[in-house]
């Protein structure tokens, strides 16, 4: 009861909540749901991982647990309502064990690493072997969904299953030309969703994440996702990563692009320092576990303005003169004045000035050479930029010419290392 009492404390735990978890006793799975307002599209997501437990796991002990930001719409009662028994009926197939669901309402405003935190301290109560993550924003997840991210880790003993997606052509720009290249170069991993909003970690993973990691770092409650990819690859635990499938990406617009660079490439940079013992001695990058065989891109595209990039790119260079004067040498600065000039056919922004651009601002980063997070807002323009070259080289390109520009990019990544180390090293 003691070791209850302190992790109801440590993470905030209503005393409901602890008393509903006490109830359960102990598990073998727990299937989190970060929610805040999911009415819309919480139902199929409940069914596709009850039907994914029916099919794939009837035997183990299983609970749902949902860590709400204060939804008003209905969406906890929709998570606690949700019966098993409808899909029993309909699969012939019955667990031989009680589905539990809870969902609690955490403490303070919404935020996705109080949510994890939250999810993370149930699954270490409940003793579960696997803890899997899944977006209630997941219209497109299957039942196997479920068995691809906690197989690796249920019977491999995998402490951290990453996903992987059939991208559509244009889909996963700052993955594909920043998250990406710059993990694998950086800590020597070739993880290829660093970021992903569905995946699976180990009961010890949990546990060494509550007592050290998510708890203890200011970058790593900046964007929990990212942060336990860094946490778990930096910690030499197992990684190995999934293949789900198709993914629809996010509607253009649905997310504020400044946001999302603070929750990825913020937390990114920011966990460079206290980890710098670590990647400053690594070179090179090793490939991971990978379960599920790829498909192809999509080849179904979407529209984009490549105009209106080209003008977010020249008119953040030519507004942030004096804020990039700040965090680029001289030269790199000139010479994105000069591309800025250019047409859209003619735009291109090469992949060595992108990284050297990037590696810059890391080390603008860490020396905190002006207010860290308008480093982050700065970068936004240039990431732009990046992204319409980005779209111009892969518009008629085949699925394996893209896959060979993005190898090539993480290849320069990882031969500049040193220049980062160098600008790293900078006392200036």
């Amino acid at each position: 009861m003691v070791r209850e009492v302190e992790l109801a404390e440590e993470t905030l735990l209503t005393d409901d909540f602890l008393r509903q978890l006490i109830n359960i006793g102990e598990v073998d799975i727990v299937v989190g749901l970060s929610t805040h307002n999911h009415a819309k599209t919480i139902g199929p997501v409940i069914s596709a991982i009850q039907a994914g437990i029916l099919k794939c796991f009837p035997r183990e002990r299983a609970a749902i647990i949902n860590a709400d930001g204060g939804s008003q719409d209905g969406t906890t009662e929709l998570v606690e309502h949700a019966s098993i028994g409808d899909l029993w009926h309909d699969s012939k197939v019955y667990a031989l064990r009680t589905l539990h669901s809870i969902s609690v309402r955490y403490a303070g405003m919404p935020e996705p690493s109080k949510a994890l935190q939250t999810i993370l301290a149930a699954a270490d109560l409940l003793r579960a072997r696997v803890c899997v993550i899944i977006s209630p924003d997941s219209t497109t997840i299957e039942p196997d969904w479920l068995q691809r991210l906690a197989r690796p880790a249920y019977y491999d003993n995998f402490d951290l299953v990453c996903p992987t997606y059939q991208r559509q052509r244009f889909d996963g720009p700052l993955v594909r030309n920043l998250l990406y290249p710059m993990i694998r170069s950086i800590y020597g991993s070739g993880v290829r969703e660093p970021y992903g909003p569905e995946f699976a970690i180990s009961g010890r993973l949990a546990s060494d994440l509550l007592s050290n990691g998510i708890t203890n770092e200011d970058w790593a409650r900046v964007g929990p996702e990212i942060s336990t990819t860094i946490f778990a690859v930096a910690g030499k635990y197992r990684v190995c990563q999934s293949f789900l499938g198709a993914r629809d990406p996010a509607p253009r617009g649905a997310h504020d692009v400044v946001a999302v660079m603070r929750r990825t490439v913020g937390a990114l940079f920011a966990s460079l320092d206290s980890n710098f013992p670590f990647w400053s001695a690594i070179t090179g990058s090793q490939p991971v576990p990978t379960f599920g065989t790829p498909r192809d891109v999509n080849e179904e595209t979407v529209r984009v303005n490549r105009k209106r990039l080209l003008e977010m790119f020249a008119s953040g260079v030519a507004q942030l003169e004096p804020v990039l004067g700040a965090i680029l040498s001289p030269s790199l600065l000139s010479e994105l004045q000069r591309i800025a000039g250019a047409g859209i056919d003619g735009f291109e922004y090469p992949a060595e000035l992108w990284t050297k651009t990037v590696f810059e601002f890391a080390a603008s980063y860490h020396k905190s050479i002006i207010n860290r997070d308008h480093i982050i807002q700065a970068l936004v323009p240039l990431y732009r930029g990046r992204t319409l070259t980005f779209f111009n080289e892969n518009r008629d390109g085949s699925a394996e010419d893209i896959e060979k520009r993005e190898e090539s990019l993480c290849a320069d990544f990882e031969r500049l290392k040193p220049y980062l180390l160098e600008l790293w090293a900078d006392r200036k």
